[in-house]
């Protein structure tokens, strides 16, 4: 384990304004949405303009770099986590997961909830120790050498906890791949994961003979599901099938990167349709600067070719998640979460809420919310 310091050179920085300068515009679909057919052009040449002229990039190098980091090998790839030690006589390690297309950065303004409540009017005995890696092919983690699956993540976040960290025992906490990544340390890891705290729920119930068919509720949420991968998943399908093929041009160009990121963070977050109502220039861009500095748009894709595969998202036949588990649950989230009966079906739910506000990126969206609900799970659990 290595101590790691974030720091982008200036002929980076520099290389970077060129290009955005230089933007070569593509002509725009006429449509009565301006987003209807992707993301707005009239918004993408404000965002880039902000980008060249104003965005601070040094400012979020220091926002990252007041957590401690460190980089270290597992299974052969480099993986960057930052870690905040809590407050409190004996702090209990908490595991935060991102997924895409966010990062760490989705994390900057929870840890600190997290690790110290008491700088923030709650009791400084319930802070966590807080750690936060980056995924694999994500940000100052390094690449794998083929694409991996959220189990294969979670097989390799028990070896940072355990053996590179030394916790005998810890609490996960996700959303997005982050989710499935968590879903799976409680299925498989339970015997150092004593609890798991999701935001989204992706993983599917086994095919067990007998088992009851979905209720009303259930099949209306199946329903709207269906709708929403329809409409809101053409991203998966070329990020799992033809990464490298979309990856010249977002990799080349700053604002191909923003345009495919920020559409995103529109659809999925509770915006209703106004971007920067969560998502501030400077929020956004932290998070869009990252992959651009790191240049892993097309690494962090990889894990969508497990998708076509069919291994990532159910458990084993028969296999059920006995560790307690937590759900917060965002109504503006794209991607809804099922109904607590559903995720019953194959976990063991001792904790819900269903949120009044907030989407997909719930740690940058509400904070304060989601930091409250993991603290309310773990009392639970611990």
């Amino acid at each position: 384990m290595k101590a790691f310091e974030i720091h982008v050179s200036d002929d980076e920085i520099a290389d970077l304004k060129a290009r955005l300068a230089a933007t070569r515009w593509p002509r725009e679909e006429p449509a009565a949405d301006r987003w209807a057919y992707g993301a707005d052009m009239a918004y993408v040449k404000e965002l880039c303009a902000y980008w060249e002229t104003a965005f601070d990039w040094r400012a979020v190098e220091r926002q990252i770099n007041r957590f401690d980091n460190f980089t270290t090998e597992i299974e052969g790839v480099d993986i960057h986590f930052m870690v905040e030690k809590g407050s409190g006589a004996n702090p209990v390690p908490l595991l935060l997961t991102h997924g895409w297309p966010g990062s760490v950065v989705e994390f900057l303004e929870i840890i600190e909830k997290l690790a110290h409540p008491g700088r923030f009017g709650g009791d400084p005995e319930e802070g966590f120790t807080v750690i936060a890696p980056s995924l694999p092919g994500y940000g100052f983690s390094g690449a794998p050498k083929q694409p991996i699956d959220c189990r294969d993540v979670a097989r390799m976040w028990r070896t940072l906890m355990v053996d590179v960290l030394g916790h005998e025992r810890f609490i996960a906490q996700g959303g997005d791949w982050g989710s499935l990544v968590t879903s799976w340390l409680a299925a498989d890891h339970g015997d150092v994961c004593i609890g798991a705290h999701h935001n989204m729920w992706i993983m599917r119930p086994a095919n067990v003979s007998g088992e009851r068919a979905p209720d009303a509720e259930e099949l209306a949420w199946i329903e709207s599901r269906k709708a929403a991968m329809a409409t809101e998943t053409a991203y998966q399908a070329i990020q799992g099938t033809k990464p490298q093929t979309l990856a010249y041009g977002l990799t080349d160009s700053p604002a191909g990167l923003a345009g495919w990121i920020a559409e995103k963070f529109r659809t999925w977050g509770d915006t209703h349709g106004d971007i920067e109502s969560r998502f501030p220039k400077d929020r956004l861009l932290a998070n869009i600067a990252l992959y651009w500095f790191t240049g892993t748009i097309n690494s962090s894709t990889w894990m969508y070719c497990s998708i076509p595969l069919g291994r990532n998202f159910g458990p084993d036949e028969g296999q059920r998640i006995e560790t307690p588990v937590g759900v917060a649950r965002f109504p503006g989230d794209i991607f809804a979460v099922p109904p607590r009966q559903w995720v019953e079906r194959m976990a063991n739910v001792v904790h819900w809420t269903d949120m009044p506000k907030g989407g997909h990126f719930a740690a940058m969206e509400e904070p304060d919310l989601l930091a409250d609900d993991i603290r309310d799970f773990a009392r639970l659990v611990l």
